[in-house]
């Protein structure tokens, strides 16, 4: 980016300025208007542009922590090039801590989104084609839904021209290999020639300080690994790399205690938890049915049979 000016909802951004827009996505039936906060730093030197986006799904509050923190901190002044900062993106959800819009719809299953769509849809719209064009690469912050912690990781496809480089440098515990959702705001940047990279890290209504903190950290090393920011990135340890992974649902239903096994690297037939009916009657015990990472673990006291338990990769011991 090279221009002198750049604009975004209509405003002249010029290099050097600081500015607060608001995206105006729809009207409420008492004329109210949602509007979403949008921060934007523009260094004086040119360089890409880098968003910063968080709260699609309005009850992943880690999210809206990391990029909380990233501006309070100032880390979302650049040295070069452009960042923008969306904390909260689901205004809606945010407010009532649930995943979806007041229409029932997942926001990030709706994209690209239509201008005469439902409310979720009309929201997509306006990112499409208000601000995705503007973008270089994204950050779009998550965390597990429902009662599924994730570790701290980085998800993305590994396939893609200099993801695998970039993935690296935010430095998260792990890095998986994953193709884009259909109908995710992930998978419109990429097709719009975008760069994406996906956080996952800690599960929805909670927050969780060590997940914030490698968050910010790990923006951060973006920033210096595009060069918007001076020095090179911080990387304690190598990011483990897996490339797939499957689900560990469970044989049965009843009261599920799992083991304290997330994040951490188990053997075939390693105990992953116990699941136990309410009448003393029996106890299952829940294996691992192969050597893998443990990227995420249920935290639901109840389970039905089928629910998902363990999220667990299947790559061989040695090919990370």
């Amino acid at each position: 980016m090279s221009d002198r000016y750049l604009n975004i909802l209509g405003k002249d951004i010029p290099r050097g300025e600081s500015t607060r827009l608001e995206l105006e996505v729809a009207r409420l039936h008492t004329r109210n208007r949602i509007q979403i906060p949008i921060n934007i730093e523009r260094a004086h030197e040119d360089g890409p542009v880098l968003l910063l986006l968080a709260g699609i799904h309005g009850d992943e509050t880690n999210g809206v922590a990391i990029v909380r923190e990233i501006i309070s901190s100032g880390n979302h002044r650049p040295a070069r090039g452009t960042i923008i900062s969306i904390p909260v993106f689901n205004v809606f959800g945010f407010l009532n801590q649930t995943r979806e819009l007041p229409d029932g719809k997942d926001l990030n299953r709706v994209f690209p989104g239509s201008a005469e769509g439902s409310l979720a849809s009309q929201f997509a719209y306006h990112f499409r084609t208000k601000i995705a064009p503007i973008v270089d690469y994204a950050i779009d912050f998550h965390t597990g839904s429902a009662d599924r912690h994730n570790i701290t990781q980085i998800r993305c496809n590994l396939d893609g021209e200099g993801m695998h480089d970039l993935a690296m440098a935010f430095g998260a515990p792990y890095v998986i290999h994953s193709k884009p959702i259909p109908k995710s705001v992930r998978e419109t940047l990429i097709r719009m020639g975008r760069k994406a990279l996906l956080f996952e890290g800690g599960k929805t209504r909670s927050l969780d300080p060590e997940v914030v903190r490698c968050g910010v950290k790990g923006a951060v090393n973006i920033m210096r690994y595009l060069g918007m920011e001076e020095g090179a990135p911080d990387i304690e340890t190598p990011s483990v790399v897996i490339q797939k992974t499957k689900w560990l649902r469970a044989p049965t239903s009843g009261l599920f205690e799992p083991e304290e096994i997330n994040g951490k690297f188990v053997r075939k037939k390693t105990l992953l938890g116990t699941i136990k009916d309410p009448y003393g009657d029996y106890e299952k015990a829940v294996r691992a049915p192969h050597p893998g990472h443990v990227v995420c673990t249920n935290t639901a006291p109840i389970v039905n049979r089928g629910d998902a338990l363990f999220h667990i990769s299947t790559d061989l011991p040695g090919d990370n």
